[in-house]
């Protein structure tokens, strides 16, 4: 039997007042009880409780030892209830990262609005259109376009969203010859569908790059070319148009990960539910 098991076993014959009242409390036999003070007495070389067959009586050492181990049990106490809170009411850091896209539209303002009510939870975001490591970041969540690589993960698929081609709607184009603006992890040769009298494929070479969407976006509102921006972006940009004809992309699956195998955190499980629920938002009301 361990020390702590011991010293707790000891604070509850001292508070029972008796071996008897302390097995029943602990549910556990007299015989293992005595056990446990015999061994925890072996152990310190010291007499902790004078024990007839009508009372106990402390030690001066056995006094001074039960103030120390009340105290180790009410802190174990305190550290168990505390924990236990985690499960029952959301709190402390939970730390998400996702691509630049999906973060102002969808993830920041889902959590605001889950957490809104819990004053002890801290929200920290981290956007990033690069797969950043999980565990290594410290990273409770993170939400990605595309399934992950990882098998030490636990992924789950909440959604989809398209890239529509589009342009600024003060440019009179022909959508098919112009420049075109391309995000950072595009890579040429571009291809892009259009529906004609029969589909066409066209390839585009890169005119401009730019590493996140919204500067994509200002560069196509500029005028600039043509680039793509995904559905629910472009629902909301009064600035931007689709170009004619040009079909949208196969529909990209959206993911959350996070690295914990079991017992997920509240704060984790909220949040999942929140964001799925901002996406099916989106989703039905284009």
């Amino acid at each position: 039997m361990n020390k702590l098991r011991l010293m707790s076993i000891f604070v509850e014959v001292v508070e029972c007042g008796s071996i008897s009242k302390a097995a029943e409390k602990l549910e556990l036999s007299k015989s293992v009880i005595s056990l446990a003070l015999k061994q925890l007495e072996q152990e310190l070389h010291l007499c902790l409780l004078k024990r007839t067959t009508r009372k106990q009586t402390l030690t001066t050492a056995g006094s001074r030892f039960y103030l120390q181990c009340a105290q180790m049990t009410q802190q174990a106490e305190a550290a168990w209830l505390e924990a236990s809170e985690f499960t029952k009411i959301p709190s402390g850091i939970l730390t998400v990262t996702a691509p630049h896209a999906l973060m102002g539209s969808i993830v920041v303002p889902a959590l605001t609005m889950a957490f809104s009510d819990y004053t002890a939870v801290n929200l920290n975001f981290i956007s990033d259109d690069e797969h950043v490591d999980i565990v290594q970041q410290n990273i409770d969540l993170a939400v990605r376009v595309g399934v992950s690589k990882n098998s030490n993960l636990k992924q789950r698929k909440i959604g989809q969203f398209s890239d529509v081609l589009c342009h600024s709607k003060t440019m009179m184009i022909d959508a098919q010859s112009v420049p075109y603006i391309a995000q950072h992890w595009q890579t040429e040769p571009i291809m892009q569908l259009f529906c004609c009298q029969q589909q066409q494929k066209i390839q585009y070479q890169i005119k401009h790059r730019a590493n996140t969407l919204f500067d994509v976006v200002s560069l196509l509102e500029m005028g600039l070319g043509v680039g793509v921006v995904p559905d629910f972006i472009l629902k909301q940009n009064q600035r931007l148009q689709p170009a004619t004809d040009a079909l949208p992309s196969i529909a990209n699956p959206i993911y959350v990960l996070h690295p914990y195998q079991t017992h997920v955190p509240l704060t984790v499980t909220l949040a999942i539910a929140a964001i799925e629920k901002k996406i099916n938002e989106i989703v039905t009301n284009q």
